[in-house]
């Protein structure tokens, strides 16, 4: 897998109209200013890889050229391999704005000095998406009871640890309630972006992927054959929808020139706003976004407390004493990041289940 990883980074093309000069490096793939547009240092937009490397760059290339000659200033793009890839990139400070799902965009915020400053909204008018179990047609398991009940007989292909719907939510919702331990419990397992997951169990790769309702509809528009073998096993509570975050220490003018940017993409009459609406629908069928602050990533907080929770409580301890201190940090934790985020303006920020 770290070698196709390596492969796919060296052989990214620039996006169109742009010279063919990349810089691929641990999993990062930098591709040169969008735009035209030469005044000031470019704004460096790191991208999830939701699909691929590539294709999360071409999608997102177009919108990104429009914010370049918003801002009067390049915008060159990282689209990565991998979760870890772009969440060490953001570590080095070679990011300054992304497109983050909820876990990640809490890591960013409370770790590493970004700030939330929209968030993404969909056709269906949703607040949300769900994270999905898949399996094959036709195939066995034939029902999520039959996983559950002998996990160590099928082969799972599940997203990166980082990832809310690929791991996050599957494991607290559904695998650790039943004692299941997702990454030691199963006969195999692959790793990997939701189309690979996807296209893992239509292809006989994997007997269940986890997935997401967002994903699998892009997934059925890209790839209907292998999308028409797939069928759902177990379907999450609605997740909130991703974040764009980006770098505190910009002028508060420029973070709201930004916003402003995001919350008026799609929304003006004529031509000009039916093309940006068709870009929208093209990148993963966005409606557009809506302007946000870091107080959205409260729902991933919790999440990500809840998982830290019930895993610390399933695990083997040499007594009592360990284990309780180790939920007494959890606890801490949470609720240092329940204040850095403004749960105290009005939130409750005292951990779930206590």
């Amino acid at each position: 897998m770290q070698r196709l990883r390596r492969i796919a980074a060296l052989l990214v093309l620039a996006l169109p109209g742009l010279p063919s000069m990349v810089h691929a490096q641990d999993g990062v793939i930098e591709v040169p200013a969008v735009g035209g547009v030469v005044m000031g240092a470019p704004l460096r937009f790191g991208i999830l890889p939701l699909g691929g490397a590539f294709e999360s760059r071409n999608d997102w290339g177009p919108v990104l050229a429009d914010l370049s000659r918003a801002i009067g200033r390049p915008v060159s793009v990282l689209s990565v391999t991998s979760y870890g890839a772009l969440e060490e990139a953001i570590r080095r400070n070679e990011v300054d704005m992304a497109f983050l799902s909820g876990r990640m965009a809490l890591d960013a915020v409370t770790q590493h000095g970004m700030m939330v400053v929209a968030q993404v909204t969909r056709h269906d008018g949703l607040p949300g998406y769900r994270a999905l179990l898949l399996a094959r047609k036709g195939d066995a398991p034939a029902s999520l009871d039959a996983l559950l009940a002998e996990p160590e007989r099928w082969r799972i292909a599940r997203g990166e640890r980082r990832s809310v719907s690929g791991f996050i939510v599957p494991q607290l919702q559904l695998f650790l309630p039943r004692h299941i331990q997702m990454e030691t419990r199963f006969r195999s397992e692959l790793v990997g972006t939701h189309q690979y997951t996807a296209l893992a169990v239509a292809n006989g790769d994997a007997d269940v992927a986890t997935n997401n309702t967002a994903d699998l509809e892009r997934f059925r528009l890209q790839f209907p054959s292998e999308a028409a073998r797939l069928r759902v096993l177990w379907q999450s509570e609605l997740i909130p929808h991703a974040q764009i975050v980006m770098r505190r220490s910009y002028p508060p003018a420029f973070q709201q020139q930004v916003r402003d940017f995001l919350v008026g993409y799609g929304r003006a009459p004529g031509p000009t706003g039916d093309a940006e609406r068709a870009l929208l629908k093209s990148l993963h069928d966005l409606a557009g976004f809506v302007a946000a602050d870091d107080a959205s990533l409260r729902p991933a907080a919790e999440l990500a407390y809840q998982l830290a929770r019930q895993s610390a409580m399933e695990a083997q301890w040499v007594d009592t004493a360990s284990r309780d201190a180790r939920l007494a940090r959890l606890a801490r934790e949470y609720e240092e990041q329940m204040r850095l985020l403004g749960a105290g303006a009005g939130g409750d920020d005292r951990p779930p289940g206590k």
